[in-house]
């Protein structure tokens, strides 16, 4: 009696599971018919989007023949003002040529006196007008259309129309995106040059992304800082430490939160520094002339303008080189290193925000803060060589004038961000040279 118990018990709880799992069955028919309704709805959906899209793309294309259209209409009509012009002036002309081979045939000389002077100065007159005019006149347009479709970054956005992964979310509750992937670094797309490394990276895959962050460490190895914030996937950034090898990390975040670190990837900078003068830092001040690709300058007045380079250093040892083009007035142009907000209107180390040599044809004298000290033999002519030694491992500054130092250590305990610096006057023109390797010096 005890078994038969028993079993009907065991029996009666094994059909509560058959009925559960009969019941679990069914309603994995009914999900399996909801997903295919749900697909459904979604390629309908998507397909609407689509749609959506290329319509866009018609009138956005409409928009584009419409500008094709009125730079044409626009051309044209130039076009033909400058050919109604030319035909006024030819026929004009043609008048005048006819007036005057009349004027010829007249047998009166007292009559052909009359007109003859106004008649000469007229076909003078519109000889040269025409020389000006129609000669050495050129279409006013071009015949090709100067326009081009810049489509990469529509093309970059439907290469990147994808899917994009929600976190599941309880009946009743807004499904929001999930926190992105980590982007992938394009090695091919990266770079260093001179002083500032780019980096490029992929948006991740089923991914929504609202904005990237793009880190550098020191360049020593040091802690990660955020040096970029943004929408975009390339990034360059400058004023960085030349011979430095930088490690970047990019990662994507959106309204669920950040994502995981890219791999890192590790951009070496330039050994040596290549710069030229930077005429927005020095025009500041007005009197100083700059060519040869901003290499060279000069001034007008007799009153000293300073030029600055166009990078600034802060760690390194850096050297370069001015040529003497010309010299020819008693003259003392002075060079060495300044910090950004130096005095621009007045000779190199006139206040506490330069350091300089200043040099004339016989001897130089070492000046910071308008103090000048140290009083070298030697000076400077057409043709000279004046080198400057910025060393930012030991702090020292030294000048070196036709290959020969110029005297011992200039200036010690050099902190801070230095710009190369030069201040010129009438009389002087010097040319910067870059891209160099340190010499050897006598640091005592």
């Amino acid at each position: 009696m005890k078994k038969i118990t028993e079993l009907s018990h065991n029996l009666q709880q094994l059909s509560e599971k058959a009925r559960s799992t009969t019941e679990f069955i069914h309603r994995l028919k009914g999900m399996s018919d909801k997903v295919t309704e749900s697909c459904m709805e979604f390629e309908r959906l998507v397909s609407a989007q689509c749609e959506s899209l290329i319509q866009m793309i018609h009138e956005r294309r409409e928009f584009l023949l419409d500008t094709i259209r009125i730079d044409k209409e626009a051309k044209l009509r130039t076009l033909k003002e400058q050919q109604l012009n030319c035909t006024g002036k030819l026929q004009q002309t043609n008048g005048l040529i006819q007036f005057c081979i009349e004027a010829l045939k007249e047998t009166d000389s007292a009559a052909f006196l009359q007109v003859g002077s106004m008649l000469i100065n007229r076909v003078a007159n519109t000889d040269m007008t025409w020389h000006q005019e129609v000669t050495n006149a050129a279409p006013r347009v071009s015949p090709i259309v100067d326009l081009t479709l810049d489509d990469s970054n529509v093309i970059r956005a439907i290469d990147n129309l994808n899917f994009i992964q929600m976190k599941p979310a309880k009946e009743g509750e807004e499904r929001i995106p999930a926190v992105p992937l980590a982007p992938q670094i394009i090695p091919e797309d990266c770079s260093a040059e001179n002083n500032s490394v780019t980096v490029a990276w992929l948006q991740p895959n089923h991914s929504f992304v609202q904005g990237y962050v793009l880190e550098l460490d020191d360049g020593s190895g040091g802690e990660f800082r955020e040096v970029y914030c943004g929408k975009e996937t390339i990034c360059t950034v400058d004023g960085l430490h030349f011979n430095s090898m930088y490690n970047a990390r990019v990662k994507a975040f959106n309204t669920s939160g950040e994502g995981e670190y890219s791999e890192l990837i590790g951009l070496q900078t330039a050994e040596v520094a290549w710069f030229t003068f930077d005429i927005q830092l020095s025009g500041m001040v007005s009197g100083l002339n700059f060519s040869n690709d901003n290499r060279t300058v000069s001034a007008d007045g007799w009153e000293h303008c300073v030029a600055l380079g166009s990078v600034g250093f802060s760690r390194g040892v850096h050297y370069w080189e001015f040529t003497i083009d010309r010299y020819t007035a008693d003259t003392d142009p002075a060079f060495g290193i300044a910090r950004i907000d130096v005095a621009r209107d007045k000779m190199l180390g006139k206040d506490d925000k330069g350091f300089a040599m200043y040099i004339d044809r016989q001897r130089s004298w070492f000046q910071h803060n308008s103090i000048h000290e140290r009083r070298v033999e030697g000076g400077i002519s057409t043709g000279s060589t004046v080198g400057v030694l910025l060393d930012l491992e030991r702090h020292t500054l030294h000048f070196i004038v036709n290959e020969m130092p110029q005297g011992s250590v200039a200036f010690r305990d050099l902190y801070g961000v230095f710009y190369p610096a030069v201040s010129v006057n009438r009389g002087v023109t010097l040319t910067l040279h870059t891209g160099l390797f340190a010499p050897h010096m006598d640091y005592h």
